[in-house]
């Protein structure tokens, strides 16, 4: 059984139903991110005095963190161009690349909670409210890349033999998995300001 608009567009909205289903899907995510930002925000600006966050989180990780990610949103687009570009080699090369993006990123924020667990005392959520916000937000944010390299890594291995029967219906795949991957960066776009620089 062929499933509808998996490959064409609907009339209605323009979109194929993937595609389609993703947006919908992050528009929940925008949501989930909104509401625990507006909590910082009111927990901050409420707390009688806050903790100096540049004292306690580690800025140039963050800054490597957050270029590791912007790369691997390049990497992510240049994979799709390859499939439009009919060449699956170079899709093969940019989303192991983009996987790396996101493995690379978790064992630089594990160097990160490392450092917090070990300093004397230790940097706990239960230690402040600012910890409290951070190891939610920032560990959200991993488990959502984590989710992210799932996919990826499946295109890139099993998955990818669609390529052989199926090239346009993968090619869409990949876009819908690049929507959430750019996503998950977006998010940390607005982290990394909120959580090491204010």
């Amino acid at each position: 059984m062929e499933i509808p608009y998996t490959i064409e567009t609907r009339e209605d909205t323009g979109l194929t139903n993937p595609k389609l289903g993703v947006w919908l899907f992050l528009a929940s995510e925008v949501m989930l991110f909104a509401s625990l930002f507006s909590s910082y925000v009111l927990l901050r600006v409420g707390a009688e005095s806050w903790p100096m966050q540049a004292s306690i989180v580690n800025i140039p990780l963050a800054t490597l963190n957050t270029a590791v990610l912007i790369t691997s949103s390049v990497t992510m687009v240049m994979s799709w161009v390859s499939l439009k570009l009919n060449d699956f080699a170079k899709y093969k090369l940019y989303m192991g690349l983009t996987f790396l993006g996101g493995v690379g990123f978790l064992i630089i924020k594990s160097f990160e909670y490392a450092e917090k667990f070990q300093h004397v005392p230790p940097y706990l959520p239960s230690t402040s409210n600012f910890l409290g916000l951070y190891f939610l937000m920032t560990g959200l944010h991993a488990i959502h890349v984590i989710g992210g390299m799932v996919v990826n890594g499946y295109l890139w291995g099993p998955g990818a033999k669609m390529w052989a029967s199926e090239p346009e219906k993968f090619t869409n795949r990949v876009e819908v998995a690049g929507l959430y991957w750019h996503f998950v960066d977006l998010v940390w776009i607005f982290l990394f300001p909120v959580l090491y620089l204010l």
